[in-house]
């Protein structure tokens, strides 16, 4: 590696037989040792007077010196190139600095630290602190399998000093230290900022594998994604403000209901956290899940299904009067609010609500049930979507009336079968099944949630709205990150990837609040991944990147620069010794 040294240019003279030519020569560091090298060949005496125009040639090289050594002084740097000279072979020269500001994030909240309190237990060789820091920061710019992570991770300015057999033997010792690597995470995280932990959400989701063999964690289950191999799943808790908190791995059999309990136990234990809400979804709302969290200084937010409520509750639920408004002593009648286009515009963005205490199995909570216009012109549009492709799939014939979900738009197709005289079908006819779509049209725009808290409505309702930031978790993981299909298939080496993808997504989440939240996942990487320095072997490294809003953004918020026209090696050791300190 080549280091500047000395900044002062001076002037050689060598002579042959034949003719004398004249150098400018410059100090360099060569590996740590001082030495010399050609700046640039001046010529011949008679190609000098060339380029002097026939002025005295020590007078013109006096001068050009001067020039050269002001531009060094001042920290101008002068290139040159050669057309006629072919690159080095072999010879890397486009790295990514936007791995950086991930690596500042990671040293902030001292997982390197983590990486040091593991090794101290362990005797392997090899530095876990650079692999798992490629790891993340692989996962996030360039998602990838482990080997193609491992040739990746020589695009970054740092090069990787571990090989690749040594990732696969440090992901049987991160599976081990799992549940350490979370606990320490987030005391760590609470020394960088305080942590919103007054409301924690929870939720499910599951990956699926290419191999069809079922074995250990890989188990066949109900794929969210409809896949037909088995599949593995993650429970995931967030805090109040979208960072991940833990997360769990279970058999993708594994009732989800059953997840949450021991992962919540496990916050109360290692993280010593005992007063919070938990918000989790209807699919994750048991009856014991409730209990569990109706008592000492916890509570529970959940959704609930306006259709799977008792008759009698959902009549109250679905009537029309008997609405409220926050801060309105009146009451209102919901199906009046659409009587003209003045009453549309004046109540579209408005959230009317009812509220009533229900006892079941012994577990008392208040139930509360929204109504929007703004969300019910929201499903119109999806279901009239829907629709459309049902027509257009019925004309073509493009499909087949097997395995349809809730969401799936042959829900609303009905197939017939037409006969002649009592003998067996021989004709089916399609059509638009317009039973299911009135089944549906009567709960759009009602929302329901119940909860044992005393809180307002409006409150509680907007605790609930940010349960979306967990469900956009899931899929930054699984399309940004690229976290399925899985291609492993050691348990250990399995558990391992999550909490890779785990503590890539913290990482993400940071950069993501840095950035005040002002652009979005697919925005933010690909920017990372597009900020590349072009090597100059003596010199330093030039951007080879569009700056933008994105890249100032970062360079505000993380103090340090990479976007000058040329990027000084002594420059780039000062940033990184700044991201470590």
């Amino acid at each position: 590696m080549y280091e500047n040294g000395g900044k002062q240019m001076r002037l050689k003279i060598t002579k042959t037989k034949s003719a004398t030519n004249y150098y400018i020569i410059k100090d360099i560091k060569k590996n740590g040792k001082r030495s010399t090298a050609i700046y640039e060949r001046l010529g011949t005496e008679k190609e000098i007077l060339k380029r002097s125009n026939g002025e005295d040639i020590f007078s013109w090289i006096e001068k050009y010196l001067d020039k050269l050594n002001k531009n060094s002084a001042s920290n101008d740097v002068i290139v040159k190139y050669s057309p006629q000279k072919i690159i080095e072979k072999d010879t890397q020269k486009l790295f990514n600095c936007g791995y950086l500001f991930l690596e500042k994030i990671y040293y902030d909240l001292k997982i390197n630290k983590i990486c040091d309190n593991i090794a101290n237990k362990y005797s392997f060789k090899y530095d876990l602190n650079n692999i798992l820091s490629r790891l993340l920061y692989g996962r996030i710019i360039f998602p990838s399998s482990k080997l193609a992570t491992y040739n990746l991770s020589q695009k970054f300015i740092e090069q990787p000093n571990f090989e690749l057999q040594h990732i696969y033997r440090a992901l049987e010792v991160i599976a081990k230290e799992n549940e350490f690597i979370q606990a320490e995470l987030y005391k760590n995280s609470l020394k960088k900022a305080k942590r919103n932990t007054g409301v924690l959400y929870y939720d499910c989701t599951n990956f699926f594998f290419e191999l069809e063999q079922e074995d250990g964690l890989k188990q066949y289950g109900p794929s969210k994604e409809n896949k037909n191999t088995p599949i593995v799943q993650m429970g995931l808790f967030m805090d109040g403000d979208g960072i991940p908190l833990a997360f769990n791995i279970t058999p993708g059999n594994t009732n989800e209901q059953t997840t949450l309990t021991p992962t919540e136990q496990k916050i109360l234990d290692d993280f010593k956290l005992s007063k919070f809400i938990v918000c989790t979804d209807a699919g994750l709302a048991s009856t014991a899940n409730r209990k569990f969290n109706d008592k000492e200084d916890r509570a529970f937010i959940t959704t609930q299904s306006i259709k799977k409520l008792k008759k009698h509750l959902k009549e109250w639920a679905l009537s029309p009067t008997g609405w409220n408004l926050n801060n309105d002593t009146k009451q209102y009648d919901i199906s009046k609010l659409e009587d003209t286009s003045e009453s549309i515009e004046k109540y579209k963005n408005k959230v009317f609500y009812k509220e009533r205490w229900i006892k079941e199995n012994g577990l008392e909570q208040k139930l509360i049930v929204t109504f929007s216009l703004k969300y019910k012109f929201y499903q119109q549009k999806i279901r009239n979507n829907q629709i459309e492709r049902a027509q257009k799939a019925m004309k073509n014939k493009s499909f087949k009336l097997d395995k349809i979900n809730q969401n799936d738009f042959k829900r609303f197709i009905t197939k017939t079968s037409v006969t002649k005289d009592g003998e067996v079908a021989e004709k089916k006819i399609l059509s638009l099944n317009t039973n299911q779509i009135e089944k549906e049209q009567i709960y759009d725009g009602f929302y329901g949630v119940c909860t044992n808290l005393e809180d307002n409505a409006e409150e509680i309702i907007k605790v609930n709205q940010r349960r979306w930031e967990i469900e956009e978790s899931f899929r930054i993981m699984k399309s940004e990150f690229k976290a399925r299909p899985v291609y492993l298939s050691r348990d250990d080496r399995i558990i391992a990837h999550f909490t890779t993808c785990f503590l890539s997504l913290v990482l993400h989440r940071y950069l993501e609040k840095e950035l005040n939240e002002k652009y979005t996942a697919s925005e933010i990487i690909d920017t990372l991944r597009n900020m590349n320095l072009t090597k100059n072997c003596d010199e330093g490294y030039i951007p080879s990147y569009t700056r933008t809003d994105i890249t100032d953004c970062l360079h505000e918020k993380f103090n340090f620069r990479t976007d000058y026209e040329i990027m000084k090696n002594i420059e780039i050791k000062k940033i990184l010794n700044f991201i470590k300190k």
